[in-house]
């Protein structure tokens, strides 16, 4: 650490870390020294990455591929309603170099993949999981434990956060456990639903990222006692903490007693997602397009809505509205002998609407509305609000 120095408006800027006496320069040396990769810079990315850079981390390389939608400006406060339509990661870049000119960025524009997973992380010291799905964070963990990197990881949905640190060694040399110790396999496909699916309060992010990247600090220092072995529960509804003991499994495939994997993997398939461009699971189908042609001849045909009633104020396409979770109640509504087509936000939830009825119902007249009322909004009427 002798070699990293710096300049006056260096020790101007950091100066309240500096006078920490268990911090002091040697912990901002070692922030300078360090590279950090975080993984998403949405919700939980905007203020890991603010405070990251505030706090003078020398290299911070930013993975995404997404641009900037005017439905991410109510968490994700990186961004304004400027960079609507633009490049993240450049428009992250460009917010940050405002905040912390005396700070290395390094983008990756491109989906975190099996393929350029170990070639990315490999070049940092520390990696930070902010991403909102299961194969990424799979992936991330997989990753870090292959290459012996920690990886601070949080999560948000609705009201509640996670928050941990997986893969970190100690100061006695001890290996922490990782993300597979805590959640050997993944749930099953929709039974937990993404914030774009299930929605997430706007502030929270903005604690559990804050929280993600005290985490970071400590891991890179040395100052604290990192949440390694612990789960970190926060209820923000009902303001309500909880922190959970955490243990290695000697049955994990990663680093177990007799470890089965030593490479990555398809994570998708590992999820049970089907991969984007396919048809969802082998049920029938129909497009936005075939169904407002089937609508304007006037086709005798029954369109019926999966979502919830709070969703269907949002936007709706006059649809007959009977949720998910009351359509069994409700079958007497549902048309037998002509066609049907059930559609929910995206395609997801209506074709396990359809699976459900053919299954042990018997229905034989169902069809799935690809894309959901997102693809109705893209390509049909574009008042729509899309959520």
């Amino acid at each position: 650490m002798e070699n990293i120095t710096f300049s006056k408006k260096e020790l101007e800027r950091y100066s309240r870390h500096l006078i920490i006496p268990e911090f002091n320069i040697e912990g901002q040396r070692k922030l300078k020294a360090a590279k950090v990769l975080v993984v998403g810079s949405g919700g939980l990315g905007s203020p890991l990455l603010l405070y990251l850079t505030a706090a003078g981390v020398g290299t911070i390389g930013i993975v995404d591929f997404d641009v900037v939608d005017d439905s991410n400006l109510q968490r994700q406060v990186l961004f304004s309603v400027d960079d609507v339509g633009t490049s993240k990661v450049e428009a992250a870049k460009k917010r940050l170099e405002g905040l912390n000119p005396h700070i290395n960025f390094v983008l990756h524009n491109e989906p975190l993949t099996s393929h350029n997973a170990l070639d990315i992380v490999k070049d940092y010291d520390l990696v930070a999981d902010g991403t909102d799905n299961f194969p990424t964070r799979y992936l991330v963990n997989d990753a870090c434990v292959l290459l012996g990197k920690p990886n601070v990881y949080a999560s948000i949905f609705r009201f509640e956060g996670q928050l941990s640190v997986f893969n970190y060694t100690n100061k006695e040399g001890v290996l922490g456990p990782n993300y597979r110790d805590l959640y050997p396999t993944p749930p099953p496909p929709g039974l937990v639903p993404s914030c774009s699916e299930g929605g997430v309060i706007g502030v929270l992010p903005g604690i559990m990222g804050s929280l993600q990247a005290n985490e970071v600090i400590k891991v890179i220092t040395g100052v604290g006692e990192p949440l390694s072995g612990r789960l970190f529960l926060y209820d923000a509804a009902a303001f309500e903490t909880r922190t959970l003991k955490i243990y290695r499994d000697e049955n994990n495939p990663l680093n177990g007693k007799n470890p089965t994997i030593t490479e990555l993997i398809d994570y998708d398939h590992f999820c049970g997602i089907v991969p984007k461009g396919e048809k969802q699971r082998d049920v029938k189908s129909v497009t936005v397009q075939e169904l407002k042609d089937l609508i304007e001849k006037k086709e005798d045909i029954q369109v019926i809505d999966v979502r919830e009633g709070y969703e269907y104020e949002i936007a709706n396409i006059s649809a007959e509205l009977i949720p998910l979770g009351q359509i069994e109640e409700q079958l007497d509504k549902i048309a037998s002998d002509k066609k049907v087509v059930l559609h929910c936000r995206s395609g997801k939830r209506s074709a396990d609407a359809i699976e459900l009825l053919e299954k042990k119902y018997g229905f034989k007249n169902l069809y799935n509305l690809e894309g959901g009322i997102l693809a109705w909004a893209d390509e049909i009427d574009t008042s729509l609000a899309k959520y």
